[in-house]
């Protein structure tokens, strides 16, 4: 395959299980018997056989990684880079891993374990023609905005919730990744719209929850 072809994945999988009254990491909690991040990895490896895995943890759970791997038989092949302090850092981090400049990257939340293979080609095909794909699924609940002591509705229909994964040109997030970190790059898409890239926004899928508190993996639980 040419480089221009190559697929890539970065998942990043830092955060810890507070809110799990755990110390294991919200990420190797298990959902339906496997580790979540083991269920992330292979939901990317089950979709593409030549797809370039990388995995970004904190240094202090490298250890616990090979130890989940060894526990559960896990032998998907995927490289390992050590995360940063912030999700800017740990994806710059992984894509420093990358040595080619063209092709495709999506980067995916770890905690998003149930995202599901048609999402992953979409989104892959739609960065392909589109030069870059992000998920997006409508607001269901009404919107009120905070403003000092006053507080007002807004449209909800002027809103989308932003999903993983987020898939761009490899060559362009590498560009995105080179600025200094800001405060305003909240996730991926808004480092590239710092370049003056346009983002296109695509269907998401309501069932690519992101665990991040006691309810949603009972959420996920019930999805699988």
């Amino acid at each position: 395959m040419g480089s221009e072809n190559m697929r890539h994945v970065i998942i990043a999988a830092g955060g810890s299980g507070s809110r799990f009254n755990s110390e294991l990491p919200k990420q190797f909690l298990e959902l339906s018997g496997s580790p979540i991040l083991i269920r992330t990895v292979e939901a990317f490896a089950n979709c593409h056989e030549d797809l370039n895995i990388i995995l970004v943890l904190p240094s202090e759970h490298l250890v616990l990684w090979q130890e989940i791997c060894s526990a559960h038989n896990f032998s998907v092949q995927h490289k390992v880079a050590v995360g940063g302090p912030t999700r800017f850092q740990s994806v710059k981090s992984g894509l420093e891993q990358i040595e080619n400049t063209e092709g495709l990257v999506a980067i995916h939340d770890g905690v998003r374990p149930i995202v599901s293979a048609s999402l992953i080609e979409k989104v892959f095909n739609e960065a392909a023609a589109h030069g870059n794909a992000v998920p997006v699924i409508p607001m269901v609940d009404s919107l009120r905005k905070i403003q000092g002591e006053k507080n007002f509705p807004v449209p909800r229909e002027e809103y989308r919730i932003i999903q993983t994964p987020q898939c761009f040109q490899i060559g362009v997030l590498k560009k995105a990744f080179s600025q200094a970190e800001s405060p305003s790059f909240t996730d991926e898409a808004s480092a590239v719209e710092a370049l003056g890239e346009s983002i296109h926004l695509m269907p998401g899928e309501p069932i690519n929850i992101k665990i991040t508190n006691p309810a949603d993996l009972i959420i996920a639980e019930s999805c699988l």
